[in-house]
């Protein structure tokens, strides 16, 4: 096989059991390959402050799907990521407390669940983790003009990720980059 940029050329002779090995190594690139973004991100940002941004525009990808991975990669060092589970199943309960986030992916392993199976089972619990169902669901209402709602859809479809999840996710990346600018500013490191 031979792989360039834009393609990946098979030999006319490739048997069915080298095919299907073939593309069990490549989703496996697929998916390492947020794992290994977000942790070259997190690399650039903690050991190249003044530069990491021009490297992220050399390596032309999208910043906001650069910056998710990172903040999933932080959530998740690599001693608690699950090499059965995607960064995808990882990313669902980033947003969680850490307790939440084991016994999800706990869970998501025993039951061999696929990501869509792990995010309709945070729904059906109330979007909680180990004993939620005793506690009340708080809800909050934000009045968002309906063009800024529609811009934001169009974001999170275009990064590919669930509208709710983009929300939390944003808005947790501008509360940590607004929490380390006041870090910074009283000489606090992380």
């Amino acid at each position: 096989m031979l792989t360039t940029r834009v393609g990946l050329q098979m030999p006319p002779d490739l048997s069915f059991e080298d095919w299907e090995r073939a593309g069990r190594r490549l989703s496996g690139v697929l998916d390492s390959s947020s794992w290994w973004l977000g942790d070259w991100l997190v690399y650039g940002k903690d050991n190249y402050v003044d530069r990491y941004q021009r490297g992220i525009r050399a390596a032309g990808l999208k910043y906001q799907t650069l910056r998710n991975y990172a903040w999933v990669s932080r959530r998740f060092g690599l001693s608690r990521r699950r090499a059965g589970l995607s960064f995808q199943h990882h990313a669902e309960v980033a947003s969680r407390p850490v307790d939440e986030q084991e016994w999800w992916l706990d869970r998501a392993e025993e039951l061999s669940w696929t990501t869509k199976q792990l995010r309709n089972s945070i729904r059906d619990t109330g979007d909680g983790g180990p004993g939620d169902q005793t506690r009340p669901a708080v809800t909050r209402r934000l009045a968002v003009p309906g063009s800024r709602l529609e811009h934001w859809r169009k974001a999170a479809q275009h990064a590919g990720i669930e509208f709710e999840k983009w929300v939390w996710a944003t808005l947790d990346n501008e509360a940590e980059r607004a929490l380390e600018h006041v870090e910074e500013g009283l000489g606090i490191s992380a």
